[in-house]
């Protein structure tokens, strides 16, 4: 396993990681989590991350669960979670119960995701959307006060622009206020714009790290879904039917299965490759992974072994077959 600081943060984190989005409190049980995690400690990933969101609240508590029978020193690994849309399944559908960053929310989110993670602490918190209707200086100064608390090491924004990014960024360096570190964007071979333009002044500037999200594309990259979708897939989820129109586009589905052939050519998955070219970037401080079993974990964890064989040539390839079709 690799190993690269969060930015400018002291802190590093694996190269690749462990998120919970979709699949845990849905495809993922107790026994699945305990499982999945302890297989990607055992291949050096540090840092696993989740959301207040993610299955309303139950990821939080069957990840808290894992780590408390695992019993892992503290110090050796990494948690995150993420807060603005809150528990709408579980709390009334009250004015500060979502979609915001007032901080009479963060307050409260921060302490309810400590108890069902049962830590003392978070290493990153996120603000998981901008909330325009936050003045950015409440939600600057509520953040360092939950790191000043040490309820989080870190804390980051999560889809941000980089002009609310660095906004942020200037308010808590003229306060003299615990700073934005990390942002967490979508990033992948079709989407790449914001991760590889708009935040390249971020990244010089202010030294933001990136820990990145859906480098499969929600499961496009994996060429599953050639054929429509598979009744035992992700896609297949009530949860992402929002996502169907981008898993079946047929012209990203044909230059999947271009990049099923330059994949086959490096002796790997086209799920390998696409997590591979993620770590090639180095703007990238890890690249979250997703698994459902434990053949999926591993089978991601072998991206580590592409990265060697990702030469300009082969990275040119990719850039010809997806040509159009980036964002």
């Amino acid at each position: 396993m690799q190993y690269r600081r969060i930015g400018r943060a002291g802190a590093k984190v694996s190269l690749l990681s462990l998120g919970s989005w979709i699949t845990y409190g849905n495809q993922v049980d107790e026994k699945a989590s305990i499982e999945l995690m302890a297989a990607a400690r055992d291949h050096g990933v540090n840092f696993f991350d989740n959301a207040e969101v993610y299955a309303a609240g139950k990821s939080e508590e069957l990840m808290g669960v894992s780590l408390k029978k695992l019993g892992w020193d503290r110090l050796t690994y990494m948690v995150s979670t993420k807060f603005f849309w809150g528990l709408p399944a579980q709390w009334r559908d009250g004015v500060n119960e979502k979609n915001t960053l007032n901080r009479k929310y963060l307050m409260h989110a921060i302490n309810h995701s400590l108890k069902r993670l049962q830590l003392d602490f978070v290493d990153i918190v996120y603000c998981h959307r901008p909330d325009p209707n936050t003045p950015l200086e409440e939600t600057v100064f509520a953040m360092h006060d939950i790191v000043s608390s040490v309820k989080a090491v870190y804390w980051g924004t999560s889809e941000w622009s980089a002009a609310d990014i660095m906004g942020a960024w200037q308010i808590a360096d003229k306060h003299h206020l615990h700073k934005p570190m990390v942002e967490q964007p979508e990033y992948n071979i079709f989407h790449r714009q914001r991760v590889e333009k708009e935040y390249a002044r971020l990244y010089s500037e202010i030294g933001t790290g990136t820990t990145i999200w859906s480098p499969l594309a929600s499961g496009l990259l994996t060429g599953k879904y050639a054929n429509g979708i598979p009744a035992d897939s992700r896609g297949s989820l009530k949860s992402m039917a929002w996502m169907h129109d981008q898993l079946t586009d047929t012209a990203r589905n044909r230059a999947v299965a271009k990049l099923v052939t330059i994949a086959a050519s490096l002796g790997c998955t086209t799920a390998q490759l696409a997590i591979a070219w993620c770590a090639t970037n180095p703007n990238v401080s890890t690249v979250i992974t997703g698994a459902s079993r434990l053949s999926q974990l591993m089978e991601n964890m072998k991206a580590l072994e592409v990265l060697a064989k990702l030469t300009p040539d082969v990275m040119v390839a990719i850039d010809d077959v997806v040509a159009g079709l980036s964002d």
